[in-house]
C-alpha cells in the first residue's frame, strides 16, 4: 500500500511544507489546496494525534476570555461557531449550557482589577450580575446571523425544578447556546479529504512523517515507521506544531520561544445517573478555585474537565491521580447527590494547549487568541518560515485563512475562493430535517438496510454514501462481536482510504472506540483481524499492534499497566 511518504519521495519539492497534522495545519492544508497551490502536509505521528486531539469537543465563543478583555478573539469565535453549525452539521450542533450560580454581585468589582493586574489578587465567585453582563455581551456577537439562542435567566426555584439535582444552595441559573464537537478527529480527516479531493497529486500528506533538521535550505524528512529519510523543497515552511512550534523550529535550526502551553485533562464517566442529572446539556461553571470546569454528555456518557496546568514538553503528558480527584471533587460541588467513582472512568486524555510565553501571568489569563511568526530557514534557496502560535478547535477555518493569505502573498498567488461558507466533508449535503433524514436513508439504500444507513449517516455524514458502497462490494463484511455498531467491511474501508499506519489510529481517530470505553483486548484483537487484509499485518503483527494500541489508549493513565488489559 502506498504510504504518504512514498508519495513525498517521488517528488522531494512543493510550494508549501506544513509541519504539523493538527486541526490548524489540515485546515491550512485544505485552504491551500483549494486555491490550486502545490502543499505538501507532514505529521510526526498520526492526523489530530496531538493537542487537537485533548480538546473538551467544543466549538464554542469563549465566554470567559471577555473577562481577558478577548473582545476580537470572542467575536471572531462566536462567528465561526455560528459558520459551522451551518457548513459541518454532521459534527457541529447546538449545545445547550447551563451555568450554575451561586451569588449575586460577587465578582463585580474585583473583576476588572482582576483584568488589570492579569490574574492577580484574591479570586473573588463571578456571580448573577457579571455572569449576566457577559452574556449580554456575547449574545450581542451573534446579532446577524445568529445560528442560537439568546440566553435565559432563572432563579432557585425554577433552576431546580428543570435540573433536580444540582445543589441546592444555587441562587441562579443562567442558560445560553454554544455547539458541541461530536467527531473532532472525523470532521479533521474531512478537511484532508477535502483538501486532496480539490488538489489532486499537488495535495499531499503525510503521517508518520517528521521534520527532523534542515540541510542547505532544504528540509530534512524522516518517516518514523522505517527510519528513512529525504531532502525536501518548498519554497514556504509553515510550522503549525502547535505546542512543539519551538522545537520544530529547534531541529530546523532556528532557536525559537514562543510557546508556554499549558496541559488540560479530561476524564470520560460511565455513569447512568450522573448522565440524567446533567439533563442532557453541558453544565459549565465555576469551581472553587476559580477555575472554569465543565461536565457535558456526549456519546451516552460523560465528559468533565479541564485542568490549566503549567507543563514542561520535556515531561509526559497525562492525566494525573490530582487530576482525576479534582475531578470529581468538582462534580460533587455541583452534584452533591451523585456519587461517583474512579472506577466509572472509561477513558482518560490529557493534552498542552498551544499557547504563546506568558511568563508569570495566570495560566487563565494567557491569551487564546493566535497570531503568526515569519523567519528564514538558513540555507542557499532560504525559504520562508511561518510559524503559527496559537490556535483553537473553534477558530481552525479563520486562522488556516489567515495563514493562507500570507502564504499566497510570499508566493504571489491569488486566492481563487474563500472557505467562508463551504461546506466541510460529509456536512454537503446533509440533511437536517427528518424529511430530508429519511429522503437521503431511502435514497442510499443499496444492499445495506435503513438502521445502518441512518447510523452511518450519524457516524460521517454524507461520506456515508461512500461507506455504503464500500460494504455492499465487501463479501466479508459482517458486524463484529465484541463491536456489533461496526462491521469488518466498515473498518477495512477505513483503514484502506484514511492512511492508518497502526491499531490505535483506528481505535481513537478513525473511530470513537477509545473515547467510549469500547477498547479491551478482544475488541482491539477482533479489529486488527479485521482491517489486516489491507494493512497486510500478520499473526505476529497483529499482536504486537494490539499490545501498542492497549498501551496508547491507555497512556493519561498513569495507573494503567500491560497486565491489566485483559480485565479490560
Amino acid at each position: 500500500m502506498t504510504t504518504g511518504f512514498d508519495q513525498l519521495r517521488a517528488r522531494p519539492h512543493a510550494d508549501v511544507l506544513i509541519i504539523g497534522g493538527g486541526v490548524n495545519g489540515i485546515a491550512t492544508f485544505r485552504d491551500l489546496a483549494l486555491q490550486g497551490v502545490d502543499v505538501a502536509l507532514v505529521e510526526r505521528s498520526d492526523f489530530v494525534s496531538g493537542a487537537s486531539a485533548a480538546s473538551s469537543h467544543m466549538i464554542h465563543g469563549g465566554i470567559r476570555y471577555l473577562e481577558n478583555g478577548e473582545f476580537r478573539l470572542v467575536h471572531e469565535a462566536v462567528t465561526e461557531r455560528n459558520a459551522l453549525l451551518r457548513i459541518a452539521p454532521h459534527y457541529v450542533r447546538p449545545l445547550q449550557t447551563t451555568i450554575p450560580i451561586f451569588s449575586t454581585f460577587s465578582g463585580v468589582l474585583s473583576a476588572p482589577l482582576r483584568f488589570l493586574r492579569h490574574g492577580g489578587g484574591a479570586h473573588r465567585e463571578r456571580g448573577a450580575a457579571l455572569i449576566k453582563i457577559g452574556l449580554v455581551i456575547y449574545d450581542s456577537f451573534s446579532r446577524g446571523g445568529g445560528r442560537v439562542a439568546r440566553h435565559t435567566f432563572h432563579g432557585r426555584r425554577r433552576s431546580l425544578a428543570q435540573l433536580p439535582a444540582l445543589n441546592p444552595g444555587v441562587k441562579y441559573t443562567a442558560t445560553y447556546w454554544d455547539a458541541s464537537l461530536h467527531d473532532p478527529e472525523r470532521l479533521a480527516l474531512d478537511l484532508v479529504r477535502d483538501g486532496r479531493d480539490a488538489g489532486g497529486d499537488r495535495a499531499r500528506v503525510a503521517n508518520y512523517a517528521a521534520a527532523v533538521g534542515a540541510d542547505g535550505g532544504r528540509v530534512v524528512l524522516r518517516d518514523t515507521e522505517t527510519g528513512e529519510e529525504l531532502a525536501f523543497t518548498a519554497s514556504v515552511v509553515v510550522n503549525a506544531s502547535g505546542p512543539w512550534t519551538d522545537v520544530t523550529n529547534g531541529a530546523l535550526g532556528d532557536a525559537t520561544a514562543y510557546m508556554g502551553g499549558t496541559k488540560g485533562s479530561h476524564i470520560v464517566i460511565d455513569n447512568p445517573e450522573l448522565l440524567a442529572a446533567t439533563g442532557g446539556r453541558e453544565l459549565f461553571f465555576e469551581h472553587k478555585d476559580g477555575r472554569i470546569v465543565l461536565i457535558y454528555p456526549l456519546k451516552g456518557k460523560v465528559l468533565v474537565g479541564t485542568t490549566d496546568l503549567e507543563h514542561d514538553m520535556a515531561d509526559e503528558i497525562v492525566c494525573t491521580e490530582a487530576e482525576v480527584d479534582y475531578f470529581l471533587d468538582l462534580i460533587g460541588h455541583v452534584l452533591p447527590d451523585i456519587r461517583v467513582d474512579r472506577s466509572e472512568i472509561v477513558y482518560r486524555f490529557a493534552g498542552v494547549r498551544p499557547l504563546p510565553g506568558h511568563g508569570d501571568l495566570a495560566p487563565g489569563f494567557v491569551s487564546r487568541d493566535y497570531r503568526i511568526e515569519t523567519a528564514l530557514l538558513n540555507g542557499p534557496d532560504t525559504p520562508t518560515v511561518l510559524s503559527l502560535v496559537g490556535g483553537k478547535w473553534t477558530t481552525f477555518r479563520a486562522s488556516a485563512e489567515h495563514l493562507a493569505d500570507r502564504v499566497m502573498e510570499l508566493l504571489a498567488h491569488p486566492r481563487r475562493r474563500t472557505t467562508k461558507g463551504l461546506a466541510i466533508g460529509g456536512g454537503r449535503g446533509f440533511p437536517t430535517t427528518e424529511r430530508a433524514r429519511h429522503r437521503w436513508i431511502a435514497d442510499h439504500a443499496a444492499g445495506v438496510d435503513a438502521p445502518r444507513i441512518a447510523m452511518l449517516l450519524d457516524r460521517y455524514g454524507t461520506v456515508a454514501a461512500d461507506v455504503i458502497d464500500a460494504i455492499a462490494d465487501d463479501p466479508d463484511d459482517a458486524p463484529l462481536a465484541t463491536l456489533p455498531d461496526y462491521t469488518s467491511g466498515e473498518l477495512r474501508h477505513l483503514a484502506r482510504t484514511e492512511q492508518v499506519v497502526h491499531l490505535d489510529d483506528m481505535l481513537q481517530r478513525r473511530t470513537s472506540l477509545a473515547f467510549i470505553g469500547a477498547v479491551t483486548a478482544e475488541s482491539a484483537a477482533e479489529v486488527a483481524d479485521a482491517i489486516a487484509p489491507v494493512t497486510g499485518w500478520d499473526a505476529a503483527t497483529r499482536r504486537a499492534e494490539v499490545e501498542r494500541a492497549l498501551a496508547r489508549v491507555n497512556a493519561a493513565d498513569p495507573s494503567w499497566r500491560p497486565d491489566e488489559a485483559a480485565r479490560r
